[in-house]
């Protein structure tokens, strides 16, 4: 016995729905118990999500239209006196002549009001049960929070599985909170109710890779830049490539995903920030062969809508990339675009996203991501969120002010498996590309926004 809680309106009857749906596809016989919406209702709403339950047998515990006419003297007597032998009976007997191997109770609060007291009906609850296990029976049953809170406490008690729906600002949720003797994945989940009814987001959990590593690099083609970082970066890792708005972020990790794109085969950008006709425009103007990956089919490039989608359903969007598609790598564009437009919690947002990068390195998945900081010159901090430690590898594009210009430097702050150039260097998009001067070895100050020629100027302890 299963049972589904939740407030009005968050798919408790949807979900007994699929549960039916199966049923009928694996040829099992199954049977709604229902009270507050008539067969004709319960087949309606079920046909919008493309569910065929019209095969299901029925069982409706409801007042008949007629009953609004009958004698107002009924109300004078106790209801349980009335009904409460005969509406057992009718559930006894459609089970027994049916002899389904589901059954949907919705709701099942619906029988307290059949009983006298609470301790009459967490009895007639118990033996209700127990007649159907031993039949084989496995039940679906709801209790709609809010009413009757002591029933379906008695409820939760007695059910092998208890399992929450809920709505919340940010989108539906689903938690296992109870799957006796069997467990569950902690935490609550994502959901969404889609054109084909409830569509359920397990949270990502990243297993143990049991691959080796590869050491491949993956470069961009810009001598001077892959100098930078020792040849490239090595496959299956996640490189942050951070800076300030408009400094040239995503042009570069565009540039590093064409060319991985062309090594390892298929990528998906996946955009959180940007038009894809603005995006594609850039591209071109400056080289980047994106039209031509799309036309190969090597390329998919994924606009993601403001709230949406939780973190969870983005995190199967890229899933199904990765397993279903066989994409090698992996673009997101950018950590301030994905806690804004994907619906949650900002921490929440930043442990689902690392989880979610750590899944993709142990399918040995290379992964670029860009992270806009707030400073316009300078660098206080590597990135925005508290992500850093996602990081393998981490590039910083930057704005100074050098000889009474704005200008660009790129500078490695890390890299996990080998060494790389401590030095900057200028950084520059032009119409024939992404152009990297020579080594700034002569300047110090850079990363306080203002680089000044010659050595840094000697600390007097004295003065300080």
């Amino acid at each position: 016995m299963y049972l589904v809680t939740g407030k009005s309106g968050t798919a408790k009857t949807t979900l007994g729905m699929h549960f039916l749906y199966e049923g009928l596809a694996n040829d099992e016989t199954v049977l709604h118990v229902h009270g507050e919406e008539s067969a004709e209702e319960l087949i309606t709403n079920a046909d919008q999500f493309g569910i065929d339950i019209r095969p299901v047998e029925f069982l409706d515990l409801g007042p008949g239209s007629d009953f609004f006419t009958e004698d107002p003297s009924y109300d004078l007597v106790d209801s349980s006196d009335i009904d409460q032998e005969r509406y057992t009976e009718v559930i006894h007997e459609a089970v027994e002549e049916i002899d389904p191997e589901r059954v949907v109770i919705d709701p099942i609060t619906q029988l307290r009001y059949l009983e006298t007291s609470d301790y009459h009906y967490r009895k007639r609850i118990l033996s209700f049960i127990r007649f159907l296990k031993k039949r084989g029976v496995t039940v679906l049953s709801t209790a709609t929070l809010g009413k009757n809170q002591n029933a379906s406490a008695d409820i939760r008690s007695l059910s092998d599985g208890v399992v929450e729906l809920s709505r919340v600002k940010d989108g539906r949720r689903v938690e296992v909170v109870k799957n006796r003797g069997l467990g569950q994945i902690e935490g609550d989940h994502g959901a969404e109710i889609r054109s084909e009814g409830l569509e359920v987001y397990p949270r990502i959990r990243p297993e143990p890779s049991n691959r080796e590593f590869d050491p491949t690099p993956v470069g961009t083609g810009i001598t001077e830049l892959d100098e930078m970082v020792g040849g490239g970066f090595e496959r299956g890792t996640v490189t942050f490539i951070t800076g300030p708005t408009g400094v040239g972020k995503t042009t570069l990790a565009t540039l590093y995903l064409a060319q991985a794109t062309r090594q390892l085969g298929k990528s998906v950008i996946y955009l959180f920030e940007e038009r894809i006709e603005t995006f594609e425009h850039r591209c071109r103007s400056i080289g980047i062969p994106i039209d031509e990956l799309q036309e190969e089919g090597v390329l998919s490039i994924q606009v993601i809508e403001p709230m949406a989608l939780s973190a969870e359903e983005f995190a199967h969007k890229v899933r199904r990339e990765v397993e279903e598609e066989d994409a090698e790598t992996i673009m997101i564009d950018g950590v301030n675009g994905y806690t804004s437009v994907i619906q949650g919690d900002e921490d929440d947002l930043d442990r689902d996203l690392h989880a979610l990068t750590r899944y993709l390195i142990n399918r040995e998945v290379t992964v670029f991501i860009t992270d806009a900081t707030h400073q316009v010159t300078g660098l206080s901090s590597a990135t925005s969120h508290e992500v850093s430690q996602i990081a393998d590898n981490l590039i910083f594009i930057s704005y100074v002010e050098l000889q009474s210009s704005l200008r660009k430097v790129i500078g490695v702050l890390k890299k996990r498996t080998g060494g790389f150039e401590s030095s900057f260097r200028e950084f520059e998009i032009t119409a024939n590309g992404v152009q990297i001067g020579e080594l700034m070895a002569e300047y110090s100050g850079i990363l306080h926004g203002s680089p000044q020629a010659g050595a840094p100027p000697q600390r007097d302890p004295k003065t300080e």
